[in-house]
């Protein structure tokens, strides 16, 4: 402790050992009660992220556990379409009730909330953050194993209100096959690190074509440098998702929890292990 110290950290400029960061993190809704808390991240938009949120949800209820999905890309939600979800979220003094799915996973969007699903979100990046920090406070989201969160890209408001504001327990990062996709991962993995937040593992998408005649998987961006950037940043790959008709058609459809998601096999192993420890 300074000899300059006043005991008071809020007054107090010195510099002592004892000092805590401030903390930023806001308490869920009373009636909220959230074991894990996920977010899925992107530095770059198309690469599939808000698919990863919808499939890792889909598994996890599957494997028994109770799920809900929070879907922070206001300005370009996605998951309510996927989930074939158009009815509005209904809410009274105790908060917002999110809408639920057919198989039970709990989901908050902004197209939930708006009369017409295609009007437009025009707002500020700080209007923006704070919607994302009400879904958090005040969504009555019940008993959760997992809440996953689908983030918009990038490293701007969004995900760092999420960082600061919702005790996140681990973040996947979703990549694509091109070259150019590794220097925005380490970006990802850099803004994690910074935050104190760790990182589950990575999923590529788009990472093969097969080929109807001959079974040959195509590699239409190139070949893959999911490894060899997982071995950089000493990360797991928890899957690749080749090009799949059947899965566009069934996320188009509204059908996404009847689709198959072999690919994931590895990520439904460290869904198990993150919920046991």
């Amino acid at each position: 402790m300074s000899e300059n110290c006043t005991h008071d950290c809020g007054s107090c400029s010195a510099d002592c050992s004892s000092r805590k960061p401030e903390s930023f993190l806001e308490q869920p809704h009373a009636k909220s009660h959230i074991k894990k808390v996920i977010g899925v991240v992107s530095g770059k938009g198309g690469v599939g992220k808000s698919l990863v949120t919808g499939l890792s949800a889909v598994l996890a209820a599957r494997m028994g556990y109770r799920v809900g999905v929070m879907d922070a890309d206001i300005t370009g939600p996605s998951i309510p379409k996927m989930f074939g979800l158009h009815r509005r979220a209904t809410g009274d003094e105790e908060g917002i009730y999110p809408v639920v799915s057919q198989t039970g996973i709990r989901v908050i969007s902004m197209n939930l909330l708006t009369d017409d699903e295609t009007a437009p979100a025009i707002w500020r990046g700080p209007v923006i953050a704070g919607a994302v920090r009400q879904f958090w406070t005040d969504v009555v989201w019940g008993d959760l194993d997992f809440l996953f969160i689908d983030m918009p890209p990038g490293t701007g408001d969004v995900p760092l209100t999420v960082f600061q504001s919702i005790p996140v327990d681990g973040i996947l990062i979703v990549t694509s096959p091109q070259e150019l996709v590794a220097m925005i991962v380490e970006k990802a993995v850099n803004m994690a690190n910074m935050m104190h937040i760790p990182v589950v593992g990575l999923v590529e998408n788009m990472s093969y074509v097969v080929c109807p005649d001959c079974g040959r998987k195509i590699s239409v961006f190139g070949d893959s440098h999911v490894e060899q950037i997982a071995q950089k940043q000493d990360l797991p790959v928890l899957g690749q998702i080749p090009f799949e008709q059947s899965l566009a058609a069934a996320c188009d459809a509204g059908h996404i929890e009847q689709a198959s998601a072999p690919w994931l096999q590895h990520l439904e192993q460290r869904l198990r292990q993150m919920i046991q420890n």
